[in-house]
């Protein structure tokens, strides 16, 4: 049997679970929610089954397979996606334009520059805590993480934008 790839759209929930099958195995699947990996696959497909139904993954499941993730030391693909999608309907409403890549990649080297002082700053051996990161420097850091995070978003969606 020949199987068709499904393409999911970005700004879906789907997409969240696919990402979900590539990085858990069956097992971290069985283990965070107490379904099998049919299960993710029958609700990360776009389309109604053979019986017309769309299948839906529960909050619930969405936030145990994302901590799963976590765990794994890998992103959470389902927060990725929910905020994927709340952003995207947040940019519609924004007067910002986002056809300019090179200025929001301009942007994001500075970004990422700041980031970098940061953590050099803070792993300094002569800094207020040597090379010890303190609370304050550690909210900096996440300061600086976010807005890159951001940033990131914004490409993406100026790229998306531009189908």
């Amino acid at each position: 049997i020949k199987f068709m790839v499904k393409i999911r759209k970005l700004d879906s929930i789907e997409k969240g679970l696919d990402e979900v099958v590539k990085v858990l195995t069956p097992e971290e699947i069985q283990k965070a929610i107490g379904k099998g990996v049919s299960y993710i696959r029958k609700c990360s497909d776009p389309n109604p089954d053979s019986d017309g139904i769309k299948r839906n993954i529960d909050h619930k499941d969405s936030v145990e397979l994302d901590k799963e993730c976590v765990r794994k030391g890998i992103a959470p693909p389902l927060l990725t996606s929910h905020q994927y999608i709340i952003d995207k309907e947040k940019n519609n409403k924004d007067s910002e334009n986002l056809s300019d890549v090179s200025r929001m990649l301009v942007k994001f080297s500075i970004l990422e520059g700041e980031l970098n002082k940061f953590i050099i700053d803070a792993t300094d051996p002569e800094g207020p805590d040597g090379e010890n990161i303190n609370d304050l420097e550690k909210k900096k850091i996440f300061e600086s993480i976010k807005k890159i995070e951001d940033k990131i978003l914004k490409i993406k969606l100026s790229i998306d934008k531009s189908k």
